[in-house]
């Protein structure tokens, strides 16, 4: 005779219409991508508590940029954080539907070199929304 080999209840009592794809296998956190490195958070930064009232980070390459600017005289990281947030709240004003506004590309210029930067808005490692800085080949 043949077994049936259908799954049943008791191989896949992980799924539910909570959790449909079963039980997570591995995840990292942005407080783990903080504590490595990739992600760098810029939430103490002046002009960025003036800007935004949720917690924001960058990633590594983007914070590349910002201590590379860092290296020229009269350049700091307020400012720099200053002039990359008004940039990014111009093109979230600018941005024809709603939709589009957690997520949004943009470019600013970091002494003298135009970037092309993409911020992200959504939930971080609880619902709460964070805001991420990324380069646009970035997830």
């Amino acid at each position: 005779t043949k077994r049936d080999t259908r799954p049943t209840a008791e191989r896949h009592e992980t799924m539910s219409c909570e959790n449909p794809f079963g039980e997570t296998i591995y995840s990292y956190s942005r407080t783990q991508a903080i504590e490595d490195g990739v992600l760098v958070d810029l939430s103490h930064v002046d002009s960025i508590r003036q800007h935004w009232k949720h917690p924001f980070a960058c990633t590594s390459t983007v914070w590349a940029i910002i201590e590379e600017a860092l290296q020229r005289p009269d350049q700091d990281s307020s400012g720099i954080c200053h002039d990359i947030s008004t940039m990014a709240k111009l093109a979230i004003r600018n941005a024809l539907d709603a939709r589009d506004a957690e997520l949004v590309i943009f470019q600013a210029i970091i002494t003298g070199k135009k970037h092309t930067l993409k911020l992200h808005i959504g939930p971080g490692d609880t619902a709460a929304p964070v805001f991420t800085l990324m380069l646009p080949y970035e997830d």
